[in-house]
C-alpha cells in the first residue's frame, strides 16, 4: 500500500523533474497536466522509453511516450541528424530520473536507476502486471506546440508513506560545475 502522501510526493517530484529537464532553453515552457480520462494503457505513441529507480521496498518506471514526429525531433536532438529522437530523449530522461533519484534519496538510502531503454508501446499492456500500487499519466506541452505523453508507475514491495516538502521554490539541479 501506498499512501495518498506518497503517491502526491512522486508526483511532485516526478513533474519538478521532468518541468526542469524538458525544457531545452531558458526561455522553454513545460506544461504537465495529470490524465484522467484515459489509461496510460490508452496514450497513442507508438514508442516508450522507459527508466527505473529501484530499492530495497519499491520500484518506479518513469515512462515517456513518443512518437518519432518532426516536431518532437527537431526540439530534442536540437536539428541534429547526429543521433535520433531516442537516444536524445533517453539522454534526457536520465537527467530527469537523475532529479528524481536525487529528491527520493531524502526518504530512502539505497536507490539504484537503470539505464534507459525503448519499447513498442504495446508493452504498456502488460503494466498491471507488476501489481503497481500507484500508476499516473502526464500529458506535456513544451512552448504550447510540442505534445507527448508521460506515466509513473510505482510498485511497493511493502508499505509505504513519505511526505515531501513541497515548496513553491525549486532549485536549479543536476547541472555541471566546473572548477
Amino acid at each position: 500500500m501506498i499512501s495518498e502522501q506518497a503517491k502526491e510526493g512522486v508526483e511532485f517530484i516526478f513533474m519538478k523533474a521532468a518541468r526542469s529537464n524538458l525544457a531545452l532553453g531558458a526561455d522553454d515552457v513545460v506544461d504537465i497536466q495529470p490524465v484522467t480520462d484515459m489509461a496510460v494503457t490508452e496514450f497513442p505513441e507508438q514508442t516508450v522509453i522507459v527508466l527505473t529507480i529501484s530499492s530495497f521496498l519499491f520500484r518506479l518506471l518513469t515512462i515517456f511516450h513518443i512518437d518519432d514526429t518532426q516536431e518532437l525531433k527537431d526540439y530534442f536532438t536540437r536539428g541534429s541528424s547526429e543521433r535520433s529522437l531516442v537516444e536524445a530523449l533517453s539522454e534526457i530522461g536520465n537527467l530527469c530520473c537523475g532529479a528524481m533519484n536525487r529528491d527520493l534519496l531524502n526518504y530512502f538510502p539505497h536507490l539504484g536507476m537503470s539505464t534507459p531503454y525503448a519499447l513498442d508501446s504495446k508493452c504498456m499492456s502488460f503494466l498491471e502486471e507488476l501489481k503497481p500500487g500507484f500508476v499516473g499519466g502526464y500529458t506535456i506541452n513544451i512552448n504550447n506546440s510540442i505534445q507527448m505523453h508521460a506515466s509513473i508507475c510505482f510498485c511497493e514491495y511493502q508499505p509505504i508513506d513519505f511526505a515531501v516538502e513541497m515548496s513553491a521554490a525549486e532549485e536549479d539541479t543536476g547541472m555541471l560545475e566546473l572548477f
